[in-house]
């Protein structure tokens, strides 16, 4: 049997740093939201022990390095993995390098799909965490919908939905890494203001315009990157009611609550950089989409 599961990207509407740890990790706040874009994976028994690893759509390796690979490691590991073995083919969606934390939706994805394959029955809770192992945006991509992340992302509180409205993505070519991005954050001073607590307010009192005006992410002033803005302000041409940059980045996103708008938004910006998609909130986390005989 083949089993296909999908887990969507994040963007973070807020995301602030809080401490750090004294084995170096960032303590962090901030708010997910799920968007229909999503990773797409297939997982199927094999007869011979072992990972078999396959990716379409990027240049990644497929290997132990690999979220889908470690995924499949650690859950091979808490539950003793009753199969011989699994082949899994991973079909990339989501751009690398995007702060959209699409290696943690294939890691998500294969362990829904390894649940249902299995028929281990793992619950959300138990998926959480092997899933932290993986990565610590892992748990935000299984539960999926608006949450608020706390620590270091892994401590998730489930907000409302967030109301109907589309998400202009686009990422630029040019790109940070993360550890590059956080030795940049610990020696800036004048950072924005945190204001989650307000975006968390926003969210839950179902004011669009507020969520717009409060979108906040300490990673976009020391990430340096000329072309976030330069998409920005294509957004604020086309009426966002708010746009910034998602996580480390280097993804950019607008909200808006005019799908005209946001439409000609994504075409003026996909005629310059190709990884630009027109989404709306996702209120799913990972999930099987189908099952079938091979």
């Amino acid at each position: 049997m083949e089993v296909t599961a999908t887990a969507p990207a994040k963007i973070n509407l807020t995301l602030e740093i809080t401490g750090r740890r004294a084995d170096g990790y960032h303590l962090l706040r901030t708010v997910f939201q799920g968007i229909s874009l999503r990773e797409s994976v297939a997982v199927w028994k094999e007869e011979e022990p072992g990972i078999r690893l396959s990716i379409a759509g990027a240049s990644l390796p497929a290997d132990e390095s690999n979220t889908a690979w470690k995924a499949a490691a650690f859950f091979q590991e808490h539950t003793g993995f009753p199969l011989p073995g699994v082949g899994i083919r991973v079909h990339k969606h989501v751009p690398i390098g995007a702060g959209l934390a699409g290696g943690s939706a294939d890691a998500a994805a294969v362990l829904a799909a390894l649940n249902e394959l299995a028929g281990t029955r793992l619950r959300l809770d138990e998926l959480c965490e092997i899933g932290a192992r993986v990565g610590a945006d892992v748990p935000f991509c299984l539960m999926g919908g608006t949450a608020v992340g706390a620590g270091t992302g892994t401590i998730l509180t489930p907000l409302p939905d967030l109301l109907p409205c589309l998400i202009v993505v686009s990422k630029p070519d040019a790109g940070i890494s993360t550890a590059e991005a956080y030795r940049r954050l610990d020696g800036a001073a004048g950072l924005p203001v945190p204001r989650s607590a307000a975006m968390e307010q926003a969210v839950c009192s179902g004011d669009l315009l507020a969520v717009g005006r409060e979108l906040c992410n300490v990673f976009e002033a020391v990430a340096g990157l000329p072309e976030v803005e330069e998409i920005k302000k294509t957004m604020r041409a086309h009426h966002a009611l708010g746009c910034q940059m998602t996580g480390s980045g280097s993804a950019v996103f607008g909200l808006f609550d005019e799908h005209t708008a946001a439409e000609h938004c994504a075409q003026e910006l996909r005629r310059r950089w190709r990884d630009t998609f027109l989404c709306r909130p996702d209120p799913d986390g990972a999930r099987v989409e189908k099952k079938a005989k091979l």
